[in-house]
Order: C-alpha cells, then sequence, then structure tokens
C-alpha cells in the first residue's frame, strides 16, 4: 500500500536555525487550531522542554496523500493520524470533490471505521471518522456513515450500491497498533488512482485552518444530511453474495468444520452472517480473538500473511474440536489466509499466490456449469496483479477466456475490472499474492468477507468427491502446469543505495543495456517500470502504465522462469517475486523446487549483490 507517512527532511538550503524557525512557525500555527487537548498538552510539553528531536518527528513534514490515502502512527503533530490532520485532509477532500463533481450535494460520500484506538492521543478510528463527517456536512455534503465497525469493502460497496460520489474508511489495516489510515474510494466504487491523489493533497494545503464548525461534531447528530446505512448494507450485501452460492444443497448437509479468525478485528460478525447466507454452519471463532481490541493482545503483528505466528491460537481450537480448515481475515477483513490440516498432522498455510489458484479455478468451474455457451467465453475476464502468480494465465490460455495482469495493488485491479464491466464484459475473479481477493465484482476491491465464505463452499465440495484443498491445488497444476513462487526481501534505508543497485540493472556492462543472463540462467526479457521499457514489445514501450518514483524490473528467463524486483511504497524494503511456471505435464516438482531455489540464489548474488550494496536480509 503506497503513502506512508512522508520521512521528515529538512528543506533543501534550509539551515539549522532556518530548519528552526521553521519548526518554531509549524508548531505555534498547529497550537492556534488544535482542540484536542491530549495532542495540544503534549506539542505545549515538547516545546517547554525545548525537545527539538521529537518536534522534528511531529512536524518536520507533513503526511502525504497518495493513492492509498494516509497511513502512519496516531500522535501529535503534521506529520501523523490524530484530530486535526483528519480535519484538514477532509476539508481538501471535501474541495476537491466540490469541484469534480457538481451533485456533490445531492449524492453525498460514505464513512467507515475500524476498530483501533489510542489513548494516549484520543484518537481512534471512530472519532476520526465522525469529525470527517462533519467536515461534509457543514459544507452542506449528506454522509451516510456507519454507526459501528465494518470490514473495509462495506465502503467501496456502498459507494458503488448507492451512486455516490465518494467512500472513506478509516483504517490501518493490519499495520502495527499504534499506527491508523484514511483510505479513499472514488464515485466508481475502486480506490483512487492518479492525478487524484495529487488533486486532493494540493486540496489539503489549500484548506488547513479548521471551518468554524470542524471540532463541533454534535452538529451532525441532529443533521438531516446524516445517514445510517449500517442495517439496510449490510441486508443488500449478503443478499448480492447469495449469488456465489453455487451449492446450497452440499451446504446445508456438510460436516466440514471450520475455525475463524477475525484477529482482533472487526470480521467475526460479518463472516458469521455470510456462512448464513450460504446455508453452512457457522464457522467456530477464536474466542481470544473474536472481538475487536485495538491493543491486539495476542498477536506480534495482527497480519496473517506472517502465517504460522499469527494462527497459533487457531491451530489450538482446531486441533482441540477436530477442524481441518482455518480462515482468518486481517484486522479490517479485506485480506484472508487459509490453513489446512494434512495427513501428515501439519498445517499447511496455503500462500496467496496458492489460494489465488484455488479460488480462480473455483470461480471459473462454478461460472462455467452455469453458463454452457462457449462463446460468452471471449467477454469472460480474470485479473491479477504482476508480481502475483501468472496461474490464471495458464488457467486462461487453456480454457479460452480472457487474462490481463496490472500494477501491483487493487487499486488497479478495481479500476480496470470496472472499465471491463462497463463495456459489458464478465470479470470472475482479481487477486494479489499479498492475499487479497475480489471473488464478487460487486465489491471493487479485496474482500476477506466474500473470500472466507466461498473458500469455505469450495472446501465443503471438495469434501464430497474425498478431496482436501491440498489435492484439488495438485490436480490444477497437473492440468495447467506448475506454477512454483517464492518472494523475499532485503531492508534498505538508504534511498542512495536503492538508486545505484537498480542503475547498475540498467547499466550492467557498462554501456547502457540491461544483463542477458543471471548466472546460469538466460535472459528471454526484461521490463522496465520505472523507465517505460520492455523489450518484448515490438516498439519496447510498456503496455502498463510507468512511474519513474519507483523502482521496478521484470526478467523473463528462457527457463520458464519469471522475476519482479521492486522497491515498496511504505517500508524500506527492495522486494524480489519470483515464478516457475512449468508447461503441464512436467510433474518433477522437486526438480522445478530445486530450479527456482537456484534461480532466487542467482538472482541474490548476481543483481541484490547484498555484499557490495550493504543489504540486510529478511530475518526469519
Amino acid at each position: 500500500m503506497a503513502a506512508a507517512a512522508a520521512t521528515p527532511t529538512p528543506a533543501p538550503g534550509v539551515s539549522g536555525s532556518g530548519m528552526d524557525a521553521r519548526l518554531d512557525q509549524e508548531t505555534a500555527q498547529w497550537l492556534r487550531w488544535d482542540r484536542n487537548p491530549l495532542t495540544s498538552e503534549s506539542v505545549k510539553q515538547l516545546v517547554a522542554e525545548g525537545n527539538k528531536e521529537e518536534l522534528q518527528k511531529c512536524f518536520g513534514a507533513r503526511m502525504e496523500f497518495g493513492t492509498a490515502g494516509l497511513r502512519a502512527p496516531m500522535g501529535a503533530g503534521i506529520s501523523r493520524m490524530n484530530d486535526l490532520t483528519i480535519i484538514q485532509t477532509t476539508q481538501g477532500f471535501c474541495r476537491y470533490l466540490e469541484k469534480q463533481f457538481s451533485d456533490l450535494k445531492q449524492r453525498g460520500v460514505v464513512i467507515s471505521f475500524d476498530a483501533r484506538a489510542h489513548p494516549a492521543s484520543g484518537g481512534s478510528s471512530k472519532r476520526f471518522a465522525r469529525l470527517a463527517a462533519t467536515a461534509f456536512i457543514s459544507q452542506g455534503v449528506p454522509v451516510h456513515l456507519f454507526s459501528d465497525i465494518t470490514p473495509t469493502p462495506f465502503v467501496p460497496y456502498t459507494v458503488s450500491h448507492l451512486k455516490l460520489c465518494a467512500g472513506i474508511m478509516i483504517t490501518a489495516s493490519h499495520n502495527p497498533k499504534q499506527d491508523n489510515g484514511y483510505k479513499v474510494y472514488w464515485d466508481n466504487g475502486a480506490q483512487i488512482i492518479s492525478p487524484h491523489d495529487r488533486g486532493i493533497s494540493q486540496a489539503i494545503e489549500e484548506n488547513l485552518e479548521p471551518w468554524p464548525q470542524a471540532w463541533d461534531e454534535s452538529l451532525i447528530d441532529s443533521s438531516p444530511l446524516l445517514h445510517d446505512p449500517s442495517t439496510s448494507i449490510s441486508k443488500d450485501y449478503f443478499e448480492d453474495l447469495k449469488r456465489y452460492c453455487f451449492h446450497r444443497s452440499v451446504n446445508k448437509e456438510s460436516a466440514v468444520k471450520f475455525v475463524h479468525t477475525s484477529v482482533h478485528g472487526v470480521g467475526h460478525e460479518f463472516v458469521q452472517l455470510a456462512f448464513k447466507a450460504f446455508d453452512l454452519a457457522p464457522p467456530e471463532a477464536v474466542p481470544q480473538q473474536k472481538d475487536p481490541d485495538p491493543e491486539f493482545p495476542t498477536v506480534k503483528y495482527p497480519n496473517p500473511e506472517e502465517g504460522k505466528g499469527v494462527l497459533t491460537l487457531s491451530f489450538e481450537l482446531a486441533d482441540k474440536i477436530k477442524a481441518k480448515i482455518i480462515l482468518a481475515n486481517d484486522p479490517d477483513a479485506d485480506r484472508l489466509a487459509v490453513a489446512e490440516k494434512q495427513d501428515s498432522g501439519e498445517w499447511r498455510v496455503f500462500s496467496g499466490n496458492e489460494l489465488g489458484a484455488l479460488l480462480g479455478w473455483w470461480l471459473f468451474t462454478s461460472w462455467k456449469e452455469k453458463n454452457q455457451d462457449r462463446s460468452t467465453l471471449k467477454d469472460t475476464y480474470m485479473l491479477s496483479s504482476t508480481v502475483s502468480s501468472k496461474i490464471l494465465r495458464a488457467i486462461a490460455l487453456k480454457e479460452g477466456f480472457h487474462f490481463e495482469e496490472t500494477l501491483t495493488g487493487f487499486k488497479w485491479m478495481g479500476n480496470r475490472s470496472k472499465q471491463l464491466v462497463d463495456q459489458g464484459k464478465t470479470v470472475l475473479f482479481a487477486f494479489e499474492e499479498a492475499i487479497g481477493y475480489m471473488c464478487c465484482p460487486f465489491v471493487l476491491d479485496k474482500d476477506g468477507v466474500s473470500a472466507a465464505v466461498i473458500s469455505a463452499e469450495l472446501a465443503s465440495f471438495l469434501a464430497t468427491k474425498n478431496l482436501s484443498l491440498s489435492q484439488q491445488l495438485k490436480a490444477i497444476y497437473v492440468e495447467y502446469g506448475y506454477h512454483i513462487t517464492k518472494a523475499s526481501y532485503f531492508i534498505c534505508h538508504d534511498q542512495g543505495t536503492i538508486q545505484k543497485l537498480f542503475g547498475n540493472l540498467r547499466n550492467y556492462d557498462g554501456k547502457s543495456n540491461y544483463p542477458r543472463t543471471c548466472g546460469r540462467f538466460e535472459i528471454s526479457a526484461i521490463r522496465d517500470l520505472t523507465t517505460g521499457y520492455d523489450d518484448s514489445q515490438p516498439d519496447k514501450k510498456a503496455v502498463l502504465p510507468t512511474s519513474k518514483s519507483s523502482q521496478m524490473i521484470t526478467f523473463t528467463f528462457a527457463n520458464g522462469g519469471v522475476a519482479t524486483m521492486r522497491t515498496s511504497g511504505t517500508e524500506p524494503k527492495i522486494k524480489y517475486y519470483a515464478e516457475l511456471c512449468a508447461p503441464p505435464g512436467n510433474s518433477d516438482l522437486e526438480q522445478l523446487k530445486k530450479e527456482l531455489d537456484e534461480l532466487v540464489g542467482a538472482i541474490e548474488e548476481h543483481f541484490f549483490q547484498p555484499q557490495k550494496y550493504n543489504l540486510q536480509p529478511r530475518a526469519e
């Protein structure tokens, strides 16, 4: 997710004293405008102590509003999430929307929130949502504000369902507990893409002073412009979800047991309702993690992508009640991890790519049963991001539907899906390897609630054939070719080093040429989405959008391997994603794994050169 808080850096040419003057100016302005006693007191105390270092952290640079909105720690100052920065952000967003939509005051916006809270600064997702609603209502804009926590996908769903101009979700998803975020959806029901991020960012800068009623959140409670969509949206969402239930009779009889964890987030109640909508017996909830808790007391990181560490309590409960399948949502319930007990007694946590293969196969198979007419295949699509497995491409090639890849992130897949749907196409499925799945295109974003219940129906259906998820996954690979993946990262805090490393790849021979080999592996194609070069295209120009602000190069190898190296938008990491795609019939899995390990080893040694660039490997 792009758009982390900017790292405070002194402006070029600003001397120490000049920087101090700017800091003094920022803090003085803050104290004039901030009416939250906890954050204003903490700033007053830092000023009184002359704590320049801490003040620099709070006021060095304003959070950067990107396509993912905002995400930063909660606390005082312009680089943090707090009452004042929420007011300022919403004022800018409101002014930007007024320019873009002449009917904003008729259509309005939706706002929801997760369960995060930060007692030390008085910040919480619910309070931020109410302050955001106050800004819009004070300008005569109708607001559909959920009265209680919801999963993130309920916001894009509401935008599309009620034909609103925009949506805001206050959440930091699976980030550490001190963080919060402000995620924005456009009127098409997808996350914003450029140039809207820049337009909103500029409008925020132009509207920093709180409007007269900005702090008076009680005004919204009696306003005719405030609507609570909770009951009607929940009812309509689960009604729409029923269209993706393909085997109701199997579900009613199913004896398959599921354990569900919402990892102290918002998912519990909504996954229970989803199972009910599918006539499945409710999953057993992990009691210690079922209720929302902003402290996330039982996990180090509230992120199911981290694998077994987050699932310890789920394994214990599943073993106790003899359940074979675990479904885990992240705290805002837009992602899903699935684990299955193997015959060996071990638990297997499926990777995002493996679950993507299973869900893609299932949604296509179920759709095909309902749509026998082969001619409809030409208008049928699946999507995945460019760093995700190419398994959907292999299924599409064999079955005759279309596959497209997009840039990394659901903002691209959501926007592209909307374009396709508007052209009369059917989008069956989209996914990214970071355990995000769009199984039902009535939500143009990843949705961990629908993915959980559709995974459960898939497992229940397979059980009637005496098949496990792992066995079915193997059958998919046998039919469409093995796709095995390996992803990791190196940590690098220095932008200069990152520039050097990628610069070296673009000038590998000293004559401005990319490498043609990596160790013993021959390179057959290169795509550089930083510069826009793609030597597999006739005009050598990349088809996907390019971005000079981030590094991303993809190498295709003669042995069927593909590897992408890219920088992260939110963390000091250089990531890599490698995949070996074998044609159907090559079923020597051990040999393929060995080949992929060797390829990854060569990429690390020759392209990352961790010793030369002083990179830290991922801590296992």
